[in-house]
């Protein structure tokens, strides 16, 4: 996957943890569905920084033969 598709789909997870977290009441989660939400916040900024920072390389095609 070359840079720019990475920054398109990096994007689109940081755009997902910004929607869920908009759906969050402030303090500490009290219900099932808080956590969930928060755990799915925290999925979504993992997937970001993975795509935007690709630190083990493994969007950037893995099995490409040189």
């Amino acid at each position: 996957m070359d840079r720019r598709k990475r920054l398109i789909v990096g994007c689109l997870w940081v755009g997902v943890a910004a929607v869920m977290a908009t759906t969050l009441d402030l303090g500490v989660p009290s219900s099932v569905g808080e956590i969930a939400r928060l755990f799915v916040i925290i999925v979504a900024l993992f997937l970001a920084s993975v795509y935007l920072l690709d630190p083990w390389d493994l969007v950037s095609d893995p099995f490409r033969q040189e």
